[in-house]
């Protein structure tokens, strides 16, 4: 911890972290709270793009964390639960902890989607993902899943698109 003053930045000066996972997962993120510097931090805060057709990550929901989006531009598509919703530019979602009901997004469009992702940071947290059967326990700074299975282990899917009618 430093005695020095935390100063505003602009967002456009951090760098983009690029990530994809098979030909389902992708996303690039400006991770902004650990761009502050090293003080610790409890609530994490990142500028997300969403590919068009990618899914950010696979369903899930959190015992202990909190999380909320804002879109800023373009649209995807929410899966929360078994429900799936547009959402566009201004729109607000938050999925609260010991929430049953799994969430995930996904770009149904053809442009990229643009959004604030903002959660809460909690050392022990416990994360289920029920498409695949697993559950991740944080602890000790580390994730541990259940059986020993990978976190991609199952996930290969978009579960957050919509079922076509």
């Amino acid at each position: 911890m430093t005695d020095e003053p935390v100063k505003p930045m602009a967002t456009d000066t951090v760098p983009w972290t690029e990530f994809s996972h098979g030909d389902n997962f992708a996303l690039r993120y400006r991770h902004l709270s650990t761009a502050m510097g090293p003080q610790p931090y409890k609530i994490g805060v990142a500028i997300e793009e969403l590919p068009a057709g990618k899914q950010n990550c696979p369903a899930h929901y959190h015992l202990r964390e909190e999380e909320y989006v804002i879109i800023l531009s373009g649209a995807l598509t929410v899966r929360i639960g078994k429900d799936h919703h547009v959402m566009k530019a201004g729109d607000f979602v938050r999925f609260p902890p010991k929430s049953p009901h799994e969430h995930c997004l996904y770009n149904h469009t053809d442009e990229v989607c643009r959004y604030i992702i903002i959660g809460d940071r909690d050392e022990n947290d416990v994360c289920v993902y029920p498409d695949s059967n697993k559950v991740g326990v944080t602890a000790l700074g580390q994730r541990f899943m259940r059986d020993h299975k990978d976190y991609w282990h199952g996930e290969g899917e978009l579960t957050g698109k919509k079922p076509e009618a």
